[in-house]
């Protein structure tokens, strides 16, 4: 079905308050389908609202129906291996990977293929009992690009991440929450209402801290665990030059909220 909504709408809605921004895909006709343009209309918004530091929290959604259902097979049918390595594709992977503020995924309905990635390279994931998780790339004689062999292996282990990538079925909610691959499950009129919640709990601590220890689990699968644990001490330390650390310490002291201000 041709996605006309992209001519009359953006590709990515953005509203933001009291320091959350809630980022939502916005090509409903095709259930978001992630296109070139989507793509870097995508990590473009989010690196812009990451430099932004009033923005403590970005929440990452699409509709009811759909995270997101995939990559756009139109734009790939017919395109040659050089023109596949000439895209930016796997640049803009690398780019949301290293967005610093916290990415919470609001999935309702699909999420699969470049969907499922985009949702396991947030930090959290807040699925509607609707959602579906799964890499059905091999049914088109493809594999999993933008992240999924790697990502899923890393979030459910290796045979399950086996199984679902090699049958290319798809994971329900409550599976998905067993596995370890989403942080809740929520009725269906609950998922975004969820994610905001989370999202306020986060933007209410210190932002040094919540990016430093973003950062610091990260590595734990990035690197291996003595430099993973060098890098946690140096930022522990590192942390205690700050006056929300400060500010925190005294506020637990003296039995009161802290008032952190991010420096």
């Amino acid at each position: 079905m041709p996605d006309v909504s992209t001519a009359e709408a953006p590709l990515v809605l953005v509203n933001h308050n009291d320091g959350i921004a809630i980022v939502r895909l916005n090509r409903p006709r095709v259930r978001n389908a992630l296109n070139q343009a989507l793509m870097g209309e995508l990590v473009e918004t989010l690196e812009t609202l990451d430099d932004d530091e009033t923005i403590r929290v970005l929440v990452l959604t699409g509709d009811e129906r759909a995270f997101a259902a995939g990559a756009d097979i139109g734009e790939m049918a017919g395109v040659t291996a050089i023109e596949m390595l000439g895209r930016p594709n796997l640049t803009r992977w690398d780019r949301l990977r290293k967005i610093r503020t916290p990415l919470i995924a609001a999935v309702s309905g699909y999420a699969l293929g470049g969907g499922c990635e985009l949702a396991m390279v947030c930090d959290m994931i807040v699925a509607s009992e609707s959602a579906r998780f799964g890499q059905p790339e091999i049914n088109l004689g493809l594999i999993p690009g933008g992240g999924g062999t790697q990502r899923l292996v890393r979030a459910v282990g290796k045979a399950r991440a086996m199984e679902l990538i090699l049958t290319g079925r798809m994971m329900t909610a409550s599976e998905a929450y067993a596995a370890g691959l989403v942080t809740s499950v929520v009725p269906a009129e609950l998922y975004l209402e969820e994610a905001i919640r989370l999202a306020r709990v986060i933007a209410a601590k210190s932002p040094l801290a919540v990016r430093l220890a973003k950062e610091a689990v990260l590595k734990a699968f990035d690197s291996s665990l003595e430099s993973g644990l060098d890098f946690e001490r140096r930022s522990f330390n590192l942390l205690f030059a700050s006056d929300d650390a400060r500010e925190g310490m005294r506020a637990f002291l003296e039995k009161r909220d802290p008032m952190f201000t991010g420096q």
